[in-house]
């Protein structure tokens, strides 16, 4: 006999046997007030008492950061990772590019994760996210990623061609890349409540995507699946623990990456700080006087070449912006740095990146014991500093390049 489902409650109370579910009360082992609970709210009680929530709260969560001015070469370092996992996450926006080496090409990522054409993933762009849209879709469209693949926070901010065009005051004074992500993150906060404000659910062509991210998180960690969550930019560029105001326009640190995903700290296994052998900062203005940021000890390109044995020009050839594409600014190793951010950021593990700008022989080797002498010593110190463990040292800008010390 097949289940007839009744049109109201007051029909159901006239059934012989609906009538009479009441009395299973005194029976229950928990009794929902329907009269007062939303059918959401009555979902997720019965499920919690089922166990559907459970009571461990799984570590699967890996987050990589950088851990000076960005551009540390977190891109490549999320990509070798990337096979690890079941889902890669990206915060941030498109005023940071990561560039990854895929084969014989190189690809910059502005939205996507950097490990979508390295893995089969599933990839989710979070809430704190702010999106240029037609670069997003051109990215979509070039890594071939379709909608059951990835997943967009409907709450994620969209930026505007005035949100861009408003930016070139930061370009004159501050070196910023002018991709309209801080006046977008500003609009977003003032104009609560006012017309103008487009989120991506707002979006036509990103509606296939959207989706609420935090039931997918939910639904990943009752399987037990794997996550990495990728920042970008750098812990120096930090809006509320860098060198103000030669700063971006979000915290770059992990807890600032995962409040953006929307992830507890109590799911956090591992927290990856991406450091380069020397630091780097955006060129500052043409203006006179006016600067990108503070940086300890500036060099010229040169005298690292020099000092690697390259060839003249090598390095400076190679280090332009992922987005600006303007020459880098460049300086000595800054220890006071490094040591600020361990302590933001409290790494499980260091990502060392450019050995070969320490030495061009460091480009061949595959072991951490062919590595010279002087970068050896130089990790170690590295090491102590951070009081986090080198597990992973890319030699030069390859998927190969990279000498593995993990023990996870």
């Amino acid at each position: 006999m097949g289940i007839r489902e009744l049109p109201s409650y007051s029909a159901a109370h006239q059934n012989k046997t609906e009538s009479r579910v009441n009395r299973l009360s005194k029976f229950a082992d928990v009794v929902i007030r329907t009269d007062r609970c939303t059918p959401e709210d009555v979902l997720v009680r019965v499920a919690s008492h089922i166990g559907c929530y459970g009571r461990e709260c799984l570590r699967l969560v890996d987050v990589l950061v950088g851990g000076q001015y960005g551009s540390e070469g977190k891109g490549q370092i999320a990509a070798y990772l990337s096979r690890e996992y079941d889902f890669l996450v990206r915060v941030g926006g498109p005023n940071a590019g990561h560039k990854v080496k895929v084969g014989g090409s190189v690809f910059t990522f502005r939205h996507l994760p950097s490990g979508t054409l390295s893995s089969d993933a599933k990839i989710i762009i979070g809430a704190g996210a702010v999106l240029h849209v037609p670069t997003l879709l051109e990215e979509i469209a070039a890594c071939k990623v379709d909608r059951d693949r990835l997943s967009i926070d409907p709450q994620a901010m969209t930026i505007s061609q005035r949100d861009r065009a408003s930016e070139g005051v930061l370009k004159a004074n501050i070196g910023s890349t002018g991709q309209g992500v801080g006046f977008a993150t500003a609009r977003r906060v003032t104009r609560r409540g006012q017309s103008g404000v487009k989120l991506a659910r707002d979006i036509a062509e990103l509606r296939p995507f959207v989706r609420e991210t935090g039931r997918i998180f939910e639904k990943a960690f009752s399987e037990g699946n794997r996550i990495l969550l990728e920042g970008t930019q750098g812990t120096g560029l930090s809006l509320f623990h860098g060198f103000y105001p030669h700063v971006t326009s979000r915290d770059t640190t992990v807890a600032g990456c995962l409040a953006e995903a929307g992830i507890s700290a109590t799911r956090v296994r591992k927290a990856i700080m991406v450091c380069r052998t020397y630091p780097i900062r955006v060129m500052s203005p043409s203006q006179d006087g006016k600067t990108s940021g503070y940086m300890s000890k500036e060099l010229m390109w040169g005298e690292i070449e020099r000092r690697a044995g390259a060839v003249e020009g090598e390095f400076a050839s190679l280090e332009k912006g992922s987005v600006s594409h303007n020459l880098r600014r460049v300086a000595e190793f800054d220890w006071v740095l490094l040591r600020r951010a361990a302590s933001l950021n409290a790494p499980t593990d260091i990502a060392l990146t450019f050995a070969d700008y320490i030495s061009k022989k460091n480009s061949t080797v595959h072991r951490f014991e062919q590595l010279t002498e002087s970068t050896i010593r130089f990790i170690e110190e590295v090491e102590m500093v951070a009081s986090a463990p080198v597990t992973l040292i890319s030699t030069k800008f390859d998927p190969q390049g990279i000498i593995d010390r993990r023990a996870w």
